[in-house]
């Protein structure tokens, strides 16, 4: 007797094991249950979880430094009158005035604009 109930535990666990394991298919509709603190709970989620959200509202992100966002910069950085004067395809270099006379400020073509020189 005891040979047969612990091979009928050995294989629950084993069961219980690999269904919890299984991959689960991403769905908008689910039923959902759940044993935690508070005790038992369930529900039944209906549409979009709020997880999709990037799809829904694309985000605007620079991959390079543009030519505005350099002088924006440079101007930040109390250069006055700044312009651009050389841009590549790896640097933007801009040319203003500050109190001491004429500077120029080199960024790289990176997110967010890098000072190089």
């Amino acid at each position: 007797m005891f040979h047969t109930l612990k091979i009928a535990t050995l294989s629950a666990m084993i069961g219980l094991g690999t269904l919890a394991a299984a991959p689960t298919a991403a769905q908008a509709d689910s039923l959902y249950f759940g044993f935690g603190i508070g005790g038992p709970s369930g529900g039944y989620v209906y549409g979009n979880s709020g997880r999709s959200y990037r799809s829904e509202r694309p985000r605007r992100h620079y991959r390079t430094c543009t030519a505005r966002q350099a002088v924006r910069k440079a101007k930040r950085f109390g250069l006055r009158r700044a312009r651009v004067v050389r841009a590549n395809r790896n640097i933007i270099r801009v040319v203003g005035r500050t109190h001491w006379g004429r500077e120029h400020i080199v960024f790289a073509r990176a997110p967010r604009c890098p000072v190089i020189r």
